[in-house]
């Protein structure tokens, strides 16, 4: 047998979320009847834009992609409010601009800071890269990133700090004042993980040119409706993206992704119909579940909505398998850091799925 690391012997794969053919296969159901509410995906579907621009591309298959990205970075730049230069592009969503920043800055021993619960991938892949997790705390009933508890953290060893908002699970912003009072603090670099932001109608990209120390890492994966092409992008300074560059492979994106993500941003009719029904789904969901008495919903700024079920009688891995049986797909967020066996997290669908998952989560609770 080969030598593995032992890093790796004791590493906790990463949990995803639940797919249709998997549920379709263990329950025996219709895939077409299954609502997936589970994995923060886009119930609108792709850009028909992009969907059109595809079609005529496939052809050019058989060709590496483009190593400059010329077209898709000027056109994240021209979307973030930002110069080309300080934009890179990941080929494997943003979780190879993670991959990449662990490669950056990492070296074994380094600390980063991660409030939980909060995105478990940030702990996976900067583990993989030698790091050291430490734990801060995000207030539940406040729905809020606990400041202090990520400033007695700080530490020479500190090298990330990741700050998710909106909070992927909770849904909770975090205030402009304490993302700034956190930079003005350390010398490390603050990632402010934007996966969500259209949906809060909040970003931090103002921030950029007054701190070197900044980073926004976010996706086409949420509201741009491209979870499967894998496409993400982060902002910074331009001399630290050129130091990424440097560890970035040259043909990570594909030439269909990023021919998608282009077409994506050009079609503005559609993320802005894309924003709207999102909110729309959220807000009928929020309202739908707070008419349940047994269960706790977190206010969100997301495209999701955080559930205590412990009122239910039921913990989350029981409850979901019910709700699968039923053909409906959410969270169950007991793999969450931070987070017992009572909380469910579910996505936006269009509101004729939202209103079946009411429906059966009714009549299971």
């Amino acid at each position: 047998m080969v030598k593995i690391r032992e890093l790796v012997k004791t590493l906790n794969p990463y949990v995803p979320g639940r797919s249709i053919k998997e549920i379709a296969g263990k329950y025996d159901l219709n895939p077409d009847k299954i609502i997936k509410l589970g994995s923060n995906e886009n119930p609108l579907g792709p850009s028909p834009k992009a969907i059109e621009t595809l079609s005529k591309n496939l052809k050019y298959m058989n060709q590496y992609p483009e190593t400059d990205l010329k077209d898709l970075t000027e056109a994240i730049a021209s979307y973030s409010g930002v110069n080309p230069s300080q934009v890179i592009l990941g080929g494997d969503g943003a979780d190879e601009i993670l991959d990449l920043l662990g490669k950056t800055l990492i070296d074994p021993g380094d600390e980063f800071i991660v409030p939980l619960p909060s995105y478990m991938y940030y702990e996976y892949i900067l583990t993989i890269n030698g790091g050291v997790p430490v734990y801060a705390q995000w207030d539940m009933p406040q729905n809020k990133v606990n400041v202090d508890s990520i400033l007695k953290n700080l530490s020479p060893r500190t090298r990330i700090i990741f700050l998710c908002t909106p909070n992927n699970p909770t849904g909770g912003l975090i205030n402009k004042k304490d993302i700034k009072t956190i930079l003005d603090s350390t010398d490390a670099l603050v990632v402010v993980d934007e996966a969500y932001f259209e949906y809060s109608g909040v970003n931090n990209v103002d921030l950029l040119n007054d701190h070197d120390n900044l980073f926004i890492l976010r996706t086409f994966s949420k509201v741009m409706g491209l979870a499967g092409m894998r496409v993400g992008y982060g902002l910074s300074n331009p001399q630290f993206i050129q130091y990424m560059h440097r560890v970035k492979p040259a043909f990570s994106l594909t030439r269909l992704s990023q021919i998608a993500a282009v077409a994506t941003l050009n079609d503005k009719d559609y993320i802005k119909t894309s924003i709207q029904l999102g909110i729309q789904s959220r807000e009928y969901l929020y309202t739908e579940l707070l008419n349940l008495s047994n269960l706790i919903v977190l206010k969100s700024k997301a495209n999701y909505l955080l559930i205590d079920i412990r009122e239910t009688g039921m913990n989350s891995k029981t409850l979901t398998k019910k709700l699968m049986e039923k053909g409906i797909i959410v969270r169950d967020c007991s793999s969450f850091l931070g987070l017992d066996d009572y909380w469910i997290r579910v996505n936006v669908g269009t509101i004729e799925d939202d209103k079946k998952f009411i429906e059966v989560l009714k009549e299971i609770i």
